[in-house]
């Protein structure tokens, strides 16, 4: 409910996700939102560890303190992702939010080391903590906020596909957890007695630096190039395929420049026989709706693919089924044959899947021996394709 106001309040154009300064308003209402509350949870448990001489609170505190940073750097990784594309960057400047992310993990990663130390100091220095019954109700209620940031954040991402507010959420979500354990070691020793504080400001150290590894693993996929959503593939797949007059789809390539800003290439098989402008306008069409559509900007290269041939049809079909006898995953594409008097020289592509464990040379010598069991008379020259993204046939 309370999301659903500060959207209507604070949004205009609020239903226009695919537009980039809705995108980055959304990012940026997120990270005000997330500014204030952490800073007011900072204040008041600062406060509270000062009074109580509890390195637990404290450490709770600056976590906090380096929530607050992350909304600042989040801010600013939205709004220098705004920056239309340039001579020096034709591809935009989306990837500043993944940046932002990064560097997000490596502040969570800093106050996971300082607060270790800190804890381990009072390990082998222990002092007396007294907790009273108002710093139980400002952990209370710091649970409960940072549920909501949590709910909050994930919406937002959400909405927007972010992986820096999925990221923020997640890391809301892991202060529920470490501050409940601080709340519980306080209940723990105002009724028995019992100084867990340095174990308990121990535990949430590693929690955080545990968090902020993870944080950089995420962030660090998009900009090394991670390989893309199977569900994506397959969508973009299916879309291709509905197109009348498209015979298949392979050696499809996606590029992310940040969010909102993909690209991609493929290969599209089309009968050779059909005229090549009427080819030519399918493609212009399916580029045009993906564009639309999607904001995905295709590129589309043409496969030629005769029709009209028995052999190489029978051929075509019989080989498709037959290569996953080596590999269940194991595709082809681009045949094509060149007959000579005596010879048939057969012309095709193998996309290799990474989970095959065989050499280009020991696969292309395992095609060929499938293939001369049937027709001895062909004489089969393969090129062998890495499986970036696999669009199964």
């Amino acid at each position: 409910m309370i999301t659903n106001w500060l959207i209507k309040k604070f949004m205009k154009d609020a239903a226009n996700l695919q537009a980039p300064r809705v995108r980055s308003a959304y990012g940026k209402l997120a990270g005000v939102v997330g500014i204030l509350c952490n800073l007011l949870l900072v204040l008041l448990k600062g406060v509270t560890a000062l009074a109580s001489g509890s390195v637990a609170i404290m450490a709770d505190a600056v976590n906090n303190l380096s929530d607050m940073s992350s909304g600042i750097v989040s801010i600013a990784g939205f709004k220098l992702s705004e920056k239309p594309a340039d001579k020096e960057h034709p591809f935009g400047h989306a990837r500043y939010e993944y940046l932002a992310g990064l560097v997000v993990a490596v502040l969570v990663l800093v106050i996971g080391i300082e607060l270790a130390k800190a804890s381990i100091n009072k390990l082998l220095k222990p002092t007396e903590v007294e907790y009273s019954l108002i710093s139980l109700l400002i952990l209370t209620f710091s649970i409960l906020l940072k549920l909501w940031l949590t709910s909050f954040y994930r919406r937002m991402g959400g909405l927007i596909s972010s992986q820096t507010l999925t990221a923020t959420a997640d890391d809301s979500r892991n202060d529920v957890i470490t501050t409940a354990a601080v709340l519980l070691s306080a209940i723990i020793s105002r009724l028995f007695h019992i100084n867990l504080d340095g174990w308990m400001g121990l535990g949430v150290a590693v929690f955080i630096l545990w968090s902020g590894y993870q944080l950089v693993r995420e962030t660090l996929d998009p900009l090394l190039g991670t390989a893309p959503d199977p569900v994506l593939v397959e969508e973009i797949r299916t879309q291709i395929l509905s197109y009348q007059g498209v015979l298949g789809a392979h050696d499809l390539l996606l590029h992310d420049y940040g969010p909102g800003r993909r690209f991609a290439s493929v290969h599209v098989e089309l009968a050779a026989e059909v005229d090549v402008m009427i080819s030519h306008e399918l493609i212009d069409r399916i580029e045009r709706d993906f564009l639309q559509q999607h904001n995905l900007f295709l590129v589309i290269h043409m496969d030629p693919i005769i029709t009209d041939d028995p052999e190489l049809t029978d051929l075509r079909l019989w080989l498709s089924g037959e290569v996953t006898q080596i590999h269940p995953e194991l595709t082809i594409h681009d045949l094509r044959m060149v007959k000579d008097k005596n010879l048939r020289h057969v012309i095709f592509d193998c996309v290799k899947p990474e989970s095959l464990q065989l050499c280009d040379e020991e696969l292309k010598e395992r095609l060929r021996e499938l293939v001369n069991q049937k027709h001895p008379e062909y004489d089969c020259v393969i090129i062998i394709d890495d499986s970036f993204a696999p669009v199964v046939q």
